[in-house]
């Protein structure tokens, strides 16, 4: 069985340098959920929770699959700032512009929770290609159970990308430390990559192709 790691060990190479980028996460995830939520017109306490669950689900499966303190729990503020989150987007109040500011939060979060997965992985001694997949699974799980609880198709079953702008942030960062760059550098050319094809999805309706059709059979 595999010890679990103090909190200073899994803190140590990744705090010092993209504490900020775990918080613009959680927030911009909340954001997120939050406005899901107003779309349907909760309350304040609905969307409080649509917040809280959107902000810190992926980082909590993160958490939970490799073994580490659940992130949350050991820091107070990640919750505060979820309810920040949703504060803001409640007293912002109807606005034309609020919902089609979901899906560009939503690319920030992609991108910055898809490097922090694999940071915090990558911390712990994990290998490549697990960092990847915490990273992608940071980055979606939270969004996942948003649509799921808004009652809107999961972003599983999209189309456009979504998924794989939170592969391409993680698998860039992790290509980066391997270079030998510094948590901040390899953060600075995995995030951009990331979002920019999540907002060429967006702008331009970039998608994958699809698995091709059978053959009708006359």
């Amino acid at each position: 069985m595999i010890p679990t790691p103090s909190l200073d060990v899994i803190s140590q190479p990744i705090l010092p340098t993209l504490y900020l980028l775990d918080y613009v996460g959680v927030l911009v995830f909340a954001a997120t959920g939050a406005l899901a939520s107003a779309r349907e017109k909760h309350d304040l306490v609905t969307m409080g929770f649509f917040a809280a669950i959107t902000g810190v689900g992926g980082g909590t499966l993160r958490d939970l699959l490799i073994g580490a303190p659940v992130f949350w729990v050991q820091d107070w503020k990640y919750m505060a700032v979820c309810f920040t989150g949703a504060l803001a987007v409640w007293f912002l109040g109807r606005r034309e512009w609020r919902f089609r500011a979901l899906l560009w939060l939503d690319a920030i979060g992609l991108a910055s929770y898809g490097v922090m997965g694999a940071a915090k992985a990558g911390a712990l001694g994990m290998t490549p290609l697990i960092c990847i997949v915490m990273g992608t699974l940071t980055a979606c799980f939270g969004g996942i159970v948003r649509d799921l609880l808004a009652g809107q198709p999961s972003i599983l079953l999209r189309r456009e990308i979504t998924v794989t702008a939170a592969i391409l942030a993680a698998a860039a960062f992790v290509a980066m430390k391997a270079l030998g760059l510094s948590n901040v550098a390899a953060a600075l050319v995995a995030m951009p990559l990331g979002f920019g094809l999540r907002a060429g999805a967006l702008a331009k309706g970039w998608s994958l192709p699809g698995f091709p059709g059978a053959t009708a059979r006359g």
